[in-house]
């Protein structure tokens, strides 16, 4: 099997303080724990800020500073903006994040309930999203919450405006997605193009079981307390490189080596940088 890209999505806009005090909000807070997950063995890290109030927000000073404190490390990790930051109805709000030019941006495959929101994305607005990613050289992570998703985004790429490789990221056991079960994954698996590639989440408890398929199906992982704060059952995990750490440590058990950035980004279609990891 080729090396395994672990994502780490330290932050995202639903967890709070309350849920975990371990959770990083503030911009340093973030780019300490994304750091300290790469020398763990994270390839890509999955961005979302907080506001002054620790509420989600679009705000590209506040990207743009984690970015530049990651810079300040000489972290050469895979730098992957949401296009969410609690932005759910007007995706023209979503564009001055996508203009950052980070290397990857989450593009969201359509509309869904999500706790007790809706999350839209009309067909007319996917075509929008991907085409501002385009024009910036931004690679889409094709974020799908259920299997309808890749269609419209395998439509959105018949318009040649979603390029490949591919690079989905299946999303399994939100409220309002697809459940987390086995059969899922696999479904979800078969029903992607030849060639390209698929990483996946297990949401909270399903976390390490999704995790564990994925490594040995072929896949990719992504961890980190966007997804679950808890480390095991009654255990909250202090950092997210814990997360990494135990993958790193499943995946060494499994026979699957552990990608770098450069040779993440080398599977996934990115330029390398040529930036030593120290």
């Amino acid at each position: 099997m080729e090396k395994l890209i672990i994502t780490v999505a330290t932050t995202g806009d639903f967890a709070t303080k309350d849920h975990t005090p371990y959770l990083p909000t503030t911009p340093q807070e973030i780019a300490d724990e994304i750091y300290e997950s790469w020398k763990a063995g994270a390839a890509i890290a999955h961005i979302h800020v907080r506001d002054d109030a620790g509420v989600p927000t679009l705000d590209a000073e506040k990207y743009c500073e984690v970015t530049r404190l990651l810079e300040e490390k000489n972290c050469n990790i895979i730098i992957n903006f949401t296009t969410a930051g609690g932005e759910l109805k007007d995706v023209t709000k979503r564009f001055p994040i996508v203009e950052l030019k980070p290397e990857i941006a989450s593009y969201d495959a359509g509309s869904f309930n999500i706790g007790p929101n809706v999350f839209i994305h009309t067909p007319a607005m996917l075509e929008q999203l991907a085409e501002k990613m385009l024009e910036n050289d931004v690679k889409p992570e094709i974020e799908v919450f259920d299997v309808g998703m890749i269609h419209n985004a395998l439509r959105v790429a018949e318009k040649g405006l979603i390029k490949p490789p591919f690079f989905f990221q299946f999303v399994l056991g939100a409220q309002g997605g697809i459940p987390a079960t086995p059969e899922n994954l696999m479904f979800m698996r078969s029903s992607i193009p030849e060639g390209a590639r698929w990483s996946a989440i297990g949401a909270g408890k399903d976390q390490l079981m999704i995790n564990t398929m994925s490594i040995l199906l072929g896949g990719h992982v992504r961890v980190g307390m966007e997804d679950a704060v808890y480390l095991r059952k009654g255990e909250l995990a202090t950092s997210n490189a814990q997360f990494v750490e135990r993958i790193v440590e499943l995946a060494n058990t499994l026979g699957r080596e552990v990608a770098t950035p450069d040779e993440a980004r080398e599977m996934i279609g990115l330029k390398v940088k040529k930036i030593s990891n120290v």
